[in-house]
């Protein structure tokens, strides 16, 4: 377990759930694979083209290890490598779904106001 993950444990589950996956793309990454399935990481670039390479491997990595996605590589030249959910990643879809509806709620409710009053 990652200690930012451990941390949170000492916490609340709310937090264990913001460690595991809060941080840059990990989320869209997850709807990405629970919408398309496997993925390869030029694929998952294609994407989220606004992430960086360093960032997405970043993110991928830290899923992997926290037992949201697995990791395949294929021994071949060029290797290959995928991206799948886990059976933990796959328990995701019904949270993913409801901040998915939530966020498009509230960009079109919200978003637009607020740039009004700046």
């Amino acid at each position: 377990m990652r200690a930012s993950v451990e941390r949170a444990a000492q916490v609340c589950p709310v937090e264990i759930a913001v460690a595991v996956l809060g941080g840059a793309w990990k989320l869209t990454i997850v709807k990405h694979l629970l919408e398309h399935g496997v993925h390869r990481t030029h694929e998952l670039h294609r994407r989220l083209p606004t992430a960086s390479e360093r960032t997405l491997t970043r993110q991928l990595r830290e899923l992997e290890v926290d037992g949201i996605i697995q990791r395949t590589v294929h021994p071949q030249v060029p290797p290959k490598v995928e991206y799948a959910l886990t059976e933990l990643g796959t328990t995701l879809r019904a949270v993913v779904q409801q901040m998915d509806h939530w966020g498009a709620t509230y960009g079109t409710t919200q978003a637009p106001a607020a740039s009004r009053t700046t």
